[in-house]
């Protein structure tokens, strides 16, 4: 189905694309002269670190992470493969490639994720969503053709930039896994350890802290671009399954590169253009697409912020105040139906 304007996954997942489409045009700005790994490093403690203070204020205090035993190596291998590798290769890539072309390459990770859902993840699909993903393929692969190439070099970052991208697009369906749980804390955690690994790594290895005014503005578009980022990622996995929401999310390299065109006067050619048009058409077969048929649902017990909708219709105890959405354990009991969704926490069902 085509995501309704204004529904909590489609406005978390493209508010997701702009926040981290932004960073990495500003993110090139930072690496003159500075080391990729200490930057790499930096935003992502400045991730960790803020959404840790939001989780903070917001919840009045510190409370439990809430995951359970399960969660946790999931969550650790989404860290290594997304925060951690992730992070450094992209850096490595933008100190030998444009940003213009970069960000536009960054939509691999779209297709990367969706071919990891589908094949390994054994995500629900469909026709259209399979042709979108092939246009944003062919994108990129313009984008990196040798004839375009200049130089080694540049060749080398274009390949490192593809790297994060399949990086990013494992990250994603691990953390599919734990989706339900407090994207806060996920997005927290992974922030906080990834980056203090790579600040560390990078001091270790040489690298000097930059000055104050540099420092506190890595942290800030750390935490803006790769922390708030991630928090709304998070939640559009959790509504729109992982395929679709790296379709949306898909999006965030077309914000990269028009900043980089109108604020950095980045110049383009007309490679560039068809690939942007062969992107733009893929996204283009996403949101439009339309999923609907009779499904079951298996008995099931979770637990994640829901409101009381068709599949949410248990009953409470005293305790509740009537508070909607709200979060707590509970049991789904079997249910056959029939209305347009997507691959959600509880659309999780095979298909023929």
């Amino acid at each position: 189905m085509a995501a309704k304007i204004g529904s909590p996954g489609l406005v978390a997942a493209l508010a997701s694309a702009v926040l981290f489409g932004a960073t990495t045009p500003i993110a090139k700005q930072l690496l003159e002269g500075a080391s990729p790994l200490l930057v790499a490093g930096l935003l992502y403690l400045g991730s960790g670190i803020g959404v840790s203070l939001l989780r903070v204020v917001q919840d009045r205090g510190w409370s439990s992470p809430g995951l359970a035993r399960s969660d946790w190596p999931w969550l650790a291998a989404a860290t290594v493969a997304g925060g951690i590798v992730a992070p450094v290769l992209l850096m490595v890539g933008l100190t030998r490639a444009d940003a213009a072309t970069a960000s536009l390459l960054l939509n691999l990770e779209a297709v990367f994720t969706a071919v990891l859902a589908w094949f390994v993840f054994r995500e629900a699909t469909s026709r259209r969503v399979i042709l979108g993903f092939i246009a944003i393929f062919l994108g990129g692969l313009l984008l990196a053709w040798p004839a375009q190439v200049a130089s080694p070099g540049r060749s080398l970052g274009l390949l490192c930039v593809a790297a994060a991208c399949l990086c990013w697009g494992l990250d994603n369906n691990l953390t599919r896994k734990i989706s339900a749980a407090d994207s806060r804390v996920i997005a927290g955690i992974k922030g906080l350890v990834a980056g203090t690994t790579n600040t560390l790594l990078a001091t270790a290895l040489g690298a000097k802290f930059p000055p104050l005014p540099y420092l506190a503005g890595t942290l800030v578009l750390g935490f803006v671009g790769y922390g708030l980022s991630l928090v709304l990622f998070i939640v559009a996995l959790r509504h729109l399954g992982t395929a679709r929401t790296g379709a949306y999310f898909s999006t965030a390299p077309f914000v990269g590169t028009a900043i980089a065109v109108v604020l950095y006067g980045q110049p383009i050619t007309a490679v560039f253009w068809l690939a942007a048009v062969l992107m733009g058409v893929g996204v283009w077969l996403h949101v439009t697409e339309h999923h609907e048929h009779m499904h079951v649902h298996e008995p099931v017990t979770h637990s994640h912020l829901h409101e009381h909708d068709v599949h949410h219709q248990h009953a409470h105890g005293e305790e509740w105040d009537g508070t909607e959405p709200h979060p707590h354990e509970h049991r789904h009991e079997p249910l056959r139906h029939h209305h347009p969704h997507f691959p959600d926490t509880h659309h999780q069902h095979g298909h023929g």
